[in-house]
């Protein structure tokens, strides 16, 4: 199997720096720090099978939703070449509707 490159959408990049200052309001720089560093980890780790999570073509085509750590959706989709975060929802997030 072949990798796929990794991209974040800038609504991706955006919605971890929102939620790096509100970690790092909340508990400090290295607690943030660490959580994005997780964040990033895992989705830079669907590069190598990224057929996982639950499909939801029925919001987007292509669509794709895994939870990670329980507390936040990332949203992609996978192309032949790569693998495109699109968001990045920090829980209570109505997903489908920012997805649409």
């Amino acid at each position: 199997m072949t990798p796929r490159r990794v991209v974040f959408s800038p609504h991706a990049r955006n919605d971890l720096a929102r939620l790096f200052d509100w970690i790092l309001q909340k508990v400090g720089a290295d607690v943030a720090g660490a959580y994005l560093a997780r964040v990033e980890s895992y989705c830079l780790d669907l590069e190598v099978g990224p057929e996982r999570g639950t499909r939801h073509d029925d919001v987007r085509p292509g669509l794709r939703i895994v939870g990670f750590e329980r507390s936040l959706t990332i949203a992609f989709t996978v192309a032949d070449d790569r693998v495109t975060i699109l968001r990045c929802l920090y829980r209570g997030r109505d997903w489908a509707r920012d997805l649409r």
